[in-house]
């Protein structure tokens, strides 16, 4: 089922291999792409894959989470103009066709380069100590929406097909979604909580053209316990409950894909991305980690048939990675497949799947090194295969 063609709104994939976003943290100082982004996601072009989601890509300057972080503004559109005229052609040329393009929108809250938070949040600040100086106004946030609409319209400009309003990995549309403490238009009640969120899809809906592609990536739970958490129990246990209502609502609003991911890499990484080796000791079996997504994707499948679901965290399976997606397409458990660290490390690996000579000895190791260079400040990107960030690894190490 891998290799069968999707239709969605206006839009046909030619099968159902997604790249999902990686932040590479290697943008020029405006947000426009350099030669190392640009040689980045030249390998995706050439992957074969027929949906490459974009990274994440600040909507203003102060929700960047560092100074390389990718933005797209009216001064640099030309910049990326050519940048995506540069992919559809290495696609076209290296496998006869041009994949989807999606343009990831977010703001990074807490994670930006100054903290911006929804509320103190006693957990997370362990990691990245805050003050009550830090907390967000509901003014700054009323301010947003337009934000959002602007960015999208000028990723439509450039040429994406589709655009991603982002809530996911404790962010600020995400952590806003567990601000059960927070007084006004923006916390404590469901709709007060998901306001933002909600309003910023309607935005960015009503400035795209109607065959652009709604999308969203949604942690469908941070697990951390309530009330620090959404779509969590105070126990820290799976609760779809409020996720249900916030997918009932994104479905009414148009959004046709839905990336599902779960908790916060800034927190408890091991959740969103199943650990297999290096000093990172997770609290629970990888396996536990690949089945909550399994049970979380095939719950939202069933609850909402007519949503695109896109499943993650396959990038752990290695030698049975194509095994493993082709069960879950057939169960119907998701519509696409997604690979993150995946492409990083072996970015051909759907190309040799296709001409059987895949190796998995090429594959991902889930060491989570890539993560490791962007904490130290460093661009991201492979340190295990890709020889220029295995010096930048030695470097951080040394």
């Amino acid at each position: 089922m891998i290799h069968q063609t999707l239709q969605i709104g206006g839009k046909r994939l030619a099968n159902r291999v997604v790249l999902q976003p990686m932040e590479g943290c290697d943008c020029n100082g405006d947000g426009s792409p350099t030669a190392l982004t640009l040689a980045k996601y030249k390998t995706a072009a050439k992957s074969g894959a027929g949906l490459l989601w974009l990274e994440a890509t600040a909507v203003c300057p102060e929700g960047r989470t560092n100074p390389r972080q990718m933005m797209l503004t009216a001064e640099n559109l030309p910049r990326f103009r050519a940048f995506l005229q540069e992919l559809r052609e290495t696609a076209r040329q290296e496998v006869g066709f041009e994949p989807v393009f999606l343009l990831q929108l977010t703001h990074s809250g807490r994670q930006s380069i100054r903290p911006m938070i929804a509320y103190r949040h006693p957990l997370y600040e362990e990691r990245r100590p805050a003050t009550d100086a830090d907390i967000v106004t509901d003014g700054y946030l009323d301010t947003l929406p337009v934000l959002y609409a602007e960015a999208a319209r000028l990723a439509v400009l450039a040429g994406f097909d589709g655009v991603d309003v982002k809530s996911c990995h404790g962010y600020l549309f995400q952590e806003l979604l567990s601000a059960f403490s927070r007084p006004g238009r923006y916390g404590g009640s469901f709709e007060n909580r998901t306001r933002l969120y909600l309003d910023c899809i309607r935005a960015v809906k009503a400035a795209i053209p109607a065959d652009t592609l709604l999308t969203t990536r949604l942690s469908v739970s941070d697990m951390v316990p309530y009330p620090l958490g959404f779509g969590t129990t105070a126990e820290n246990e799976l609760d779809l409950t409020e996720p249900d209502r916030l997918l009932a609502a994104l479905v009414r609003e148009g959004v046709q894909i839905l990336n599902v991911t779960v908790g916060n890499p800034y927190y408890n990484p091991h959740v969103n991305r199943p650990y297999r080796k290096g000093g990172y000791v997770p609290p629970e079996a990888a396996e536990a980690g690949l089945a909550r997504f399994v049970a979380i994707e095939r719950h939202i499948k069933k609850a909402f048939p007519t949503l695109t679901v896109v499943g993650s965290g396959l990038s752990y399976y290695r030698a049975e990675l194509f095994e493993r997606a082709e069960q879950l397409l057939r169960e119907g458990v998701c519509d696409l497949v997604g690979f993150g660290r995946a492409w990083l490390a072996y970015p051909d690996f759907y190309r040799d799947h296709q001409n059987g000579c895949f190796n998995d000895k090429k594959s991902c190791l889930a060491c989570s090194k890539c993560t490791a260079l962007m904490r130290a400040g460093k661009v991201s990107g492979c340190a295990v295969f890709n020889a220029y960030y295995r010096e930048l690894y030695k470097e951080i190490n040394a």
